[in-house]
């Protein structure tokens, strides 16, 4: 997430009680979590595995729960809870706003965009041209939509990451700074959810087009052209390349990248990364004609086992 106005690490640090390394001056251009950071943004890190990794991140400024050596160009925050600063700052510069209207009045709405009745658009929402929205839609705050979309009745478009950390006491919630954004040309079926990243865009490309009943989980890129099947479930932080078609009720595992024009039929579960161009079948998945293969040779082991005068 982009902030409007930059902050300088030293006001954060004193916001928070908290000493500092490195230039506090610095400033702070936006708020995200390790799998986004680029050049000016602050994120956290409070587990010694994930340490090295993002000290050596494109972040500028790391809240951190061990005093360590400042990295080159970067400042450090010490904190013994850095997920609670992390949070605090989503809350203040992207907190929760209430709304006052169905429709609010920061919405632009394209021109010959239609919204049907019982839709509820939220702050700061960006709708283009020629769109037709349907009954009871929900489209959470900050979300962006091009031109010519179609959402059909009750999709829920900018829904909270399913983000959250374990606590003695139980699970803390990761708050959600980031978007939704869907590129011209898309249709999403009736009863979708696609959910904001959790301070990126979950992105649905040019195109791409989906049947009722599909769940799209944070951060996850979705390319160009692609054909998502009715049920299809989706994790977070995952990349579906151009051209690709899931059949229904395909599950996907998070963090995997499935590669442009593949196919996946019908109720396979994709547990790792996929090559494009190639079809998969199966749970766990792998390339249809192998799977139809050991169904095959499955199917005469009742006889195999007859003539070895095995029960």
């Amino acid at each position: 997430m982009k902030l409007e106005n930059a902050i300088t690490v030293r006001s954060v640090a004193d916001a928070h009680g908290a000493k500092f390394a490195g230039d506090g001056r610095r400033l702070i251009t936006g708020l995200n979590e390790i799998h986004m950071v680029v050049k000016g943004d602050i994120t956290f890190v409070d587990h010694p595995k994930y340490y090295d990794r993002v000290l050596r991140s494109a972040a500028s400024t790391i809240i951190i729960n061990k005093e360590v050596e400042c990295p080159e160009g970067k400042s450090l925050i010490f904190s013994e809870d850095p997920f609670t600063v992390y949070t605090s700052l989503v809350k203040k510069y992207r907190g929760f706003e209430p709304a006052a209207k169905r429709v609010n009045d920061s919405a632009i709405i394209g021109e010959g965009t239609v919204i049907q009745p019982g839709t509820f658009i939220g702050n700061h929402v960006k709708i283009g041209k020629n769109c037709v929205i349907h009954p009871n839609v929900t489209i959470y705050d900050h979300s962006q939509i091009g031109n010519n979309v179609i959402i059909h009745a009750g999709s829920v478009i900018g829904a909270d990451a399913y983000y959250f950390k374990r606590r003695n006491w139980g699970y803390d919630k990761m708050l959600s700074c980031g978007r939704v954004v869907i590129e011209d040309d898309v249709e999403i079926g009736a009863n979708c959810t696609i959910d904001a990243g959790v301070s990126g865009d979950t992105l649905i490309g040019q195109g791409t087009k989906f049947d009722n009943h599909v769940q799209i989980g944070h951060d996850t890129e979705v390319g160009k052209h692609c054909l998502i099947g009715c049920n299809c479930l989706v994790a977070g932080v995952t990349k579906i390349e151009d051209d690709v078609i899931l059949w229904a009720h395909v599950m996907v595992q998070k963090d995997i990248v499935i590669g442009k024009g593949a196919v996946v039929l019908a109720s396979s579960g994709v547990d790792k990364s996929l090559e494009g161009g190639k079809t998969y079948f199966g749970s766990p998945v792998d390339e249809a004609r192998k799977k139809w293969k050991e169904l095959a040779y499955v199917r005469q082991l009742p006889d195999l086992f007859a003539k070895l005068g095995l029960k």
